[in-house]
């Protein structure tokens, strides 16, 4: 196939790159510990790492897991929030030749059951803020060893005992909870550093597990991605072509506010470390006051974040106060970038907010925008290098550039397959190795991606395809509107008609405005019919992205009297 994006590539960036720089992981952390030593690793609550100190804590880490009998290629489950013993479990655990399953701390006792049970976890590090949870799930699960943490452990003294007392005996976030033979993280960490590093054979190479990355799908049942140590590899080696002309090798501090066990923000995470960057944690980006805080007083070039994340900030008092001059790169991902959000962010900021794309499947870098890109380009933009993206109709033929077809993706980032669901995996996989995503696009004659909705999500009003995230685009450029969610619903006929779920930022704003509104910059069959206004926040992912599901759902058990219809003619 012609690779037409090739010709928009930005001056120096290739068409193919390297895909194995390290062998693994581990070694990649030894690399950039050999090279930037004691500089700045992860900063978090006031409290930093140096490449140093990570690498010989993980280092202890694993030891420990050796010690504890954990060996090559089984698992270990890391539920932790963004906190400092994040990155030293996740090295730790691939230092011991394991693979990571990252676990949503805020998962019911049902969720976890299930992933525990389907990874078949023999380790779980898990902050004691959750260990309620964990203490249901016990005794279904196959674990062996439970690790628990405290906010504060990797805090210096006194600092770390003032916070530890501060979350159980002031704020109250530690329920109650009693696992018989928890071992505290840091009486590991105390353990491994008397013991022996774990002999050679258990380090990882590129063809091993990483990753159980767990993922919803067409089932909706979650599945793990088997993502080796060479898809994720490769994927760093292609984001570090995509932005080694704008930024540079062990000067860069990065702010992190995406939990770590969301792939999108994991692989930055991991970019970044390779890059040898100062990486901020933001452990609780819903504290937005507290975030901008943070901003304030940090000197930072690289934001990365979402649509909704970015929306918040614009939105937030002393967002203005922010020093936004040094910022080289500011990165949505995760969920579609909203144009009035990506405009106001390059009137705040004086630079574009780069889109990129990607799944759980992929590593998850796809796609993503020239960074010297002038303004937003309404794309997720081109394949990064060594990346091939098709736009396939369901029978797998490509179709015509310019038309609406299924992105699929082939590339060394692409995983494995489904952990233990070889039906799924061959489902997901044409006979040529083309990953179906599941998302519709358009490849235009520059060879820049615009994804346009997901296959499902998709609302036929009068045999017309209506695009929910054109939709929501529009509707948010009204200055009345926060946040909002195009879903399907039935109109007094019982039609098929597009209703927008949203939540004001003007309490003023009526149906009738918002529709009106919509009328000026929609075709007539996607204009939406019904509007329902609530008062609280839309329900969302754990990185923030806003779930028409749940939307749907929820609508659908309210009182119908919230929806106004449109007025006659």
């Amino acid at each position: 196939m012609e690779k037409i994006w090739l010709r928009s590539y930005p001056p120096g960036v290739p068409a193919e790159v390297a895909l194995d720089p390290y062998p693994s992981l581990p070694a990649m952390l030894e690399h950039v510990s050999e090279r930037f030593g004691d500089r700045p690793a992860f900063d978090n609550l006031g409290a930093t790492l140096s490449w140093f100190e990570l690498d010989t804590l993980s280092r202890q880490f694993a030891a420990w897991l050796h010690a504890a009998g954990l060996r090559k290629g089984d698992r270990v489950a890391i539920m932790l929030p963004n906190l400092l013993q994040y990155p030293v479990a996740l090295f730790g655990a691939f230092r011991a030749g394991c693979a990571v399953v990252n676990v949503n701390p805020l998962y019911t006792a049902r969720e976890l059951r299930h992933q525990l049970a389907d990874s078949g976890a023999s380790a779980i590090v898990v902050l004691e803020n959750f260990a309620h949870t964990l203490q249901q799930v016990l005794p279904s699960a196959s674990l062996r060893h439970v690790v628990t943490t405290r906010v504060g452990d990797l805090l210096p003294f006194p600092k770390a005992q003032i916070v530890n007392l501060v979350v159980r005996h002031v704020r109250h976030m530690v329920p109650d909870w009693r696992i018989d033979g928890a071992v505290k993280f840091p009486e590991a960490l105390a353990r491994g550093a008397t013991l022996s590093r774990p002999p050679a054979a258990m380090a990882p190479d590129a063809a091993d597990i990483a990753l159980l990355q767990y993922t919803g799908g067409t089932t909706g049942v979650p599945k793990g991605a088997i993502l080796s140590h060479g898809n994720i590899v490769a994927n760093i080696a292609q984001i570090t072509a995509w932005i080694r002309a704008t930024l540079d090798e062990g000067r860069e501090t990065v702010v992190l506010p995406l939990p770590l066990y969301h792939v999108f923000a994991l692989t930055a995470m991991l970019t970044f470390a390779a890059y040898g960057a100062r990486i901020v944690l933001i452990t609780n980006p819903r504290d937005i006051r507290g975030f901008v805080r943070e901003l304030r007083h940090t000197k930072f070039t690289v934001l990365v974040g979402v649509n909704t994340l970015f929306n918040a900030l614009l939105d937030a008092p002393g967002m203005r106060m922010v020093d936004l001059r040094r910022v080289k790169l500011a990165v949505a991902g995760g969920m579609a970038l909203q144009r009035t959000v990506a405009e106001r962010w390059h009137a705040l900021s004086s630079r574009p907010l780069i889109e990129g794309y990607g799944l759980t499947e992929t590593s998850p870098f796809v796609c993503a925008n020239p960074l010297n890109a002038p303004a937003y380009t309404g794309t997720v933009g081109l394949p990064i290098p060594s990346t091939e993206v098709a736009l396939l109709d369901d029978a797998g033929v490509e179709v015509p550039q310019g038309e609406a077809g299924e992105v699929c993706v082939r590339g060394p980032q692409v995983m494995r397959g489904y952990w233990n669901m070889p039906g799924e995996t061959a489902h997901v996989f044409t006979q040529d190795g083309w990953l179906r995503t599941g998302d519709v696009g358009i490849l235009d004659a520059g060879g820049f991606v615009r994804v346009v909705d997901r296959k499902k999500d998709v609302i036929i009003v009068s045999a017309f395809k209506v695009f929910p995230n054109e939709v929501e685009d529009v509707a948010a450029m009204h200055p009345g509107v926060l946040e909002v969610a195009a879903i399907p619903a039935r109109d007094a006929q019982g039609t098929e008609t597009v209703k927008l779920v949203v939540v004001r930022r003007d309490p003023g704003l009526s149906a009738e405005d918002l529709i009106d509104h919509c009328r000026r910059h929609l075709a007539p069959y996607k204009v939406p019919r019904l509007v329902a206004f609530r008062t609280d926040a839309l329900p969302k992912s754990n990185i923030g992205k806003i779930l028409r599901r749940v939307v749907v759902e929820e609508d659908s058990g309210a009182a119908r009297g919230r929806s106004a219809p449109a007025p006659a003619g």
